[in-house]
């Protein structure tokens, strides 16, 4: 199989053939179709997230169809469209994992990461932890969904059932979350980097409440803010824009320090809180909503040998919404 490989980090992905992989007892062989670019990807590829298990295959945001299952797995037959998200597998017996909070397991194992993921013709993963999807979306926009969805759904139930919700980074995760938190009802303040005005106009279009500068106070206080953005300054501007009582969270794996800010900015039971990872249970109840109202994602399609161009595109924020890798 053609597979875009990590060697070493900071370097490219280099394009090789390689054996498929082989399935163990308790794993599906998938056939990769799509597999989505995530700034997760960036931050392994430039060491921000260290110690991954190189030589590595990227990529967390998998769509594809089961070729093979492994002796041991039920209710999972060849031609069943799958997807793989971030999460791919955990201990299931320490205290975080027996509270449901599997995301937090010291033992977690994460696709594309220290598990082979999806830049890649097949991959595999642990019958368990894939999501059976439902119809009526096409690979490509479906990719996204496993991470930038899933993550933007976990930080968009911790934001709380309030009203007024601002967004930081109008990326991938974003404007999925404002789809979902303007069909609840809700009124989205998004902010982008300083002067672009594609972006505002994006989130508009998406029916915002209002677009503007990252730098910049919104026309209201806010009822809880998600940063998705990495950028730890960040934070002390969204405290400024909460009202009492007001949810700051941060929705990345990797973030730049948070310089210090006067307490008065946190006073007034304000919190600040972090997301980490995903569990199943999130997934299945994404998915379950995503049933319920026409979301759709905008996507740039690259092909598999294109994925470095991808990344590169990523970092400089050469298009809005995700990347998407087509691979079959």
């Amino acid at each position: 199989m053609r597979a875009m490989i990590l060697k070493e980090q900071k370097k490219p992905l280099v394009l090789e053939d390689i054996p498929k992989p082989i399935v163990r007892d308790d794993e599906l062989l998938i056939q990769v179709h799509a597999c989505g670019v995530c700034r997760t990807d960036l931050h392994i590829l430039d060491g921000d997230l260290q110690d991954p298990r190189l030589p590595l295959i990227l990529g967390h945001e998998i769509v594809g169809t089961v070729e093979e299952t492994g002796k041991d797995v039920r209710g999972f037959k060849k031609g069943d469209p799958v997807g793989v998200p971030w999460l791919g597998g955990s201990c299931g017996q320490c205290e975080f994992c027996l509270e449901g909070e599997e995301n937090l397991c010291e033992k977690a194992q994460y696709t594309g990461y220290l598990r082979n993921g999806g830049f890649a013709e097949y991959t595999t993963c642990r019958a368990g932890y894939a999501i059976p999807l439902p119809p009526g979306l096409s690979d490509q926009h479906i990719a996204p969904l496993l991470c930038a969805g899933l993550i933007g759904y976990r930080a968009y139930r911790k934001a709380g059932p309030k009203k007024t919700l601002g967004l930081y980074g109008f990326g991938a995760s974003a404007h999925i979350v404002a789809q979902l938190a303007i069909y609840e009802g809700k009124e989205v303040y998004a902010f982008t980097r300083e002067g672009d005005l594609q972006r505002q106009e994006f989130a508009r279009l998406l029916n915002s409440a209002w677009a503007g500068d990252s730098n910049t106070l919104p026309p209201v206080l806010l009822d809880a803010a998600i940063l998705f953005a990495p950028v730890g300054s960040l934070v002390p501007l969204a405290l400024k824009a909460l009202k009492k009582g007001g949810r700051c969270i941060c929705g990345g794996i990797h973030m730049s320090d948070i310089p210090s800010f006067p307490y008065r900015d946190l006073w007034g039971e304000k919190s600040i809180q972090s997301v980490a990872n995903l569990t199943r249970k999130d997934a299945h109840e994404f998915f379950e909503l995503l049933s319920k109202f026409p979301l759709q994602t905008e996507i740039t399609v690259y092909p598999l040998e294109n994925a470095n161009q991808a990344l590169e595109d990523l970092r400089n924020g050469k298009f809005q919404g995700a990347a998407v890798l087509q691979v079959l």
